[in-house]
C-alpha cells in the first residue's frame, strides 16, 4: 500500500491566487502533480485548509480519473503551516509511510516519487532529500519527504509548543537522508512555484 499526501493548505499570499488550481500548460498545478502519481500509490490524501477548498478542489479534481483513490480532508489545526497539513493527512492514510509533496511542485517525476518510495525501511521515520552533505537538515526538502505514522504523537507535541518548522522534527526523528544528485533526483523536480514570475 503506497499512500500520498498532498499539501494544498497554504494561502498563496506571494503568488496571490490558490495555487493548486490555478492553471499551468492549461490544467490545475495539482492535477500535473495526481497524473504523475498514476499506478504508483494506492490513496492520495489531499489537505485542505477549509470546507469551501475542498469544494472547490473536488470539483475541478473528480473530471479526471486515476488510478488511485482520494480522499479530500481539513486541517485539524488551523494556521499551524505545513506541520499541521502533514500530521491531519498521515491521520487519514491506510498505510505505515506517506509521501507528503505540496500542490506547487509541478515538475516532479515518476522516477522521483518511486525514488523515495524504494528507500522505506522499517528502521527510519523519515526519508528526506537533502542538498549539502555538511548541512543535511539545513539543506533538506522536508516538503518532498516520506513520513511514517509514528510521527503523530511527536508532531502533536511541537505544534502544542508553537515548534512549526518541519525540520525541528527531522530533528528528533531518525530520518534517512537521501542525496539530491542530478541522477536519481533531479534538482529542478523540487522546484516549487510561489510567485507570477516563477512561472
Amino acid at each position: 500500500m503506497k499512500s500520498c499526501i498532498l499539501l494544498c493548505g497554504g494561502q498563496s499570499r506571494r503568488m496571490g491566487q490558490d495555487k493548486g488550481s490555478m492553471n499551468i500548460h492549461g490544467k490545475p498545478m495539482i492535477i500535473h502533480i495526481l497524473t504523475t502519481l498514476n499506478n504508483i500509490i494506492d490513496e492520495a490524501v489531499i489537505v485542505l485548509n477549509n470546507e469551501d477548498r475542498i469544494i472547490k478542489y473536488k470539483e475541478f479534481i473528480e473530471k479526471h480519473e486515476f488510478s488511485y483513490k482520494i480522499r479530500f480532508v481539513e486541517d485539524e489545526i488551523k494556521d499551524k503551516g505545513p506541520l499541521s497539513g502533514i500530521l491531519t493527512g498521515l491521520k487519514h492514510i491506510s498505510s505505515d509511510y506517506a509521501l507528503v509533496l505540496p500542490c506547487d511542485s509541478p515538475y516532479i517525476t515518476k522516477n522521483h516519487v518511486n525514488t523515495l518510495f524504494n528507500e522505506i525501511s522499517n528502521d527510519y521515520d523519515c526519508i528526506v532529500p537533502y542538498n549539502d552533505d555538511e548541512n543535511k537538515i539545513k539543506t533538506s526538502e522536508p516538503l518532498h519527504s516520506i513520513y511514517n505514522k509514528n510521527n503523530i504523537d511527536t508532531i502533536t507535541n511541537l505544534i502544542e509548543k508553537d515548534i512549526l518548522h518541519i525540520k525541528g522534527l527531522l530533528k528528533e526523528k531518525n530520518c534517512k537522508f537521501i542525496k539530491i544528485d542530478n541522477k536519481k533526483l533531479l534538482k529542478k523536480e523540487f522546484r516549487n512555484l510561489n510567485r507570477p514570475e516563477d512561472i
